[in-house]
């Protein structure tokens, strides 16, 4: 068997996969804690603290860690999503050791340097103004505060740069000490890789003691109703959405092909409407967000200003167009679709790795991409019409980014999706 499992005595899940035909190996860590994990306090720590994971340990400064793999020709990241914190590397698979090593070193040792510290803060904040410059970046801000109004899972990802300059050394310390505990971690590799090998690595390197798993997340409470901001950007940004299943559902991936079914590819409803015969944007999509206890279903585009009255009905519109009919043909694309996505991303092993460990954190077992295609193929019709009846149901949320004038009115689209 290619993917093995081995719980080390301190509770730290090790797991790995082999990929059959590749030279190099990928390594993560995936920490179960993320921005939805935060007080409002601590708006935006969890991205701070990645980023300063390789500023420096006790025995390595930023430039040893960078050097360590430029040396190898490695790669270094790191990601923090809403539930989640992901530190990982790429090596050649006689470079594993160096990878494993520098890992522990970052999650164990860090010094959270005062000068790198107040220097990492500056990159952010100019991450922030970047964020703020993007508008079709910007619009999911103002879509997630009104769908999750006052709570961390509608806060962003980066914060503010106020909260950004607000945390010290002491609160990431904390913050790292409360939340990174090897029940809420996994180390997880693949591709050329022996799991042996990994285990006994991680024994060595991975020393933190066996505890508790530490403090959970705010549930979330969908609140719904619209947000209108005016920018000065020469399309009208907008976002429509609807309340959906969460990770755990069963409708979860009847959620992916509903999606692929209506804004998922050049052959979608949306693309097909709103590019192809109205010509109305450039980008068109939709996309199914699911997290542990909650899920959102969320269309995006942009167009001009006196266009917006036309794509805010056109968008409804074929919202509720989910509810009446689909055709097989438009499902077995959208099962194609998802599957070709679920089983291409397994050509790359720090997909894999990464899949692995959040699969882990999200189930506590990992689902093999075969056992999900056959999940995928079992959709029927009947199991798509079901859930987009079922969402359709749901309060709408709408975010409308620029000149928002002539986006019609929030009760009027609300009605015309229920009368559709």
């Amino acid at each position: 068997m290619a993917y093995h499992l081995t719980t080390l005595k301190n509770g730290l899940r090790v797991a790995s996969e082999f990929l059959p035909g590749v030279e190099s190996v990928a390594v993560a860590v995936s920490v179960g804690a993320g921005a939805r994990y935060e007080s409002e306090a601590d708006g935006g720590i969890s991205h701070l603290l990645e980023h300063m994971a390789f500023k420096g340990t006790k025995t390595r400064n930023a430039r040893d860690i960078a050097e360590a793999f430029d040396n190898i020709g490695g790669q270094s990241n790191a990601y923090t999503s809403m539930e989640n914190t992901v530190y990982f590397a790429k090596v050649l698979k006689g470079d594993v050791r160096l990878a494993v090593d520098i890992l522990a070193d970052i999650l164990q040792n860090s010094v959270f340097d005062e000068e790198e510290l107040a220097r990492e803060k500056g990159v952010i904040i100019q991450e922030i103004a970047m964020h703020y410059d993007t508008p079709d970046d910007l619009i999911n801000d103002y879509f997630d505060e009104t769908a999750f109004p006052n709570q961390p899972m509608g806060r962003s990802i980066l914060s503010t740069e106020e909260r950004v300059n607000a945390h010290s050394r002491d609160d990431l310390i904390r913050y790292m000490q409360a939340h990174y505990r090897t029940p809420r971690m996994v180390l997880s590799a693949a591709g050329n890789i022996d799991h042996r090998t990994l285990v006994a690595m991680a024994e060595e390197y991975f020393t933190l003691p066996h505890e508790t798993a530490g403090p959970g997340f705010e549930p979330a409470g969908y609140g719904g109703g619209e947000a209108r901001a005016t920018r000065d950007f020469e399309q009208l940004h907008l976002m429509v959405g609807l309340p959906a299943v969460s990770i755990h559902a069963p409708e979860y991936y009847t959620l992916q092909v509903y999606a692929g079914i209506l804004g998922g590819g050049m052959s979608s409803r949306l693309f097909q409407e709103v590019r192809e015969k109205r010509g109305l944007a450039y980008t068109v999509y939709a996309m199914g967000s699911a997290y542990e206890d909650f899920g959102l279903l969320s269309i995006y585009a942009a167009t001009a200003p006196d266009k917006a009255e036309e794509l805010s009905g056109v968008l409804i519109d074929e919202l509720a167009s989910m509810t009446t009919t689909i055709s097989e043909e438009e499902l077995q694309r959208a099962r194609n679709q998802h599957k070709a996505d679920l089983l291409m991303s397994r050509e790359n092993p720090q997909a894999v790795a990464t899949w692995i460990g959040r699969h882990l954190l999200t189930y506590g077992e990992y689902r093999q991409a075969k056992d999900l295609a056959a999940r995928i193929d079992a959709i029927s019709k009947d199991d798509v019409l079901r859930l987009a009846r079922q969402l359709a149901q749901g309060k709408l949320t709408i975010a409308a980014l620029g000149n928002p004038k002539g986006v019609l009115p929030y009760e009027a689209l609300a009605e015309r999706l229920v009368k559709s």
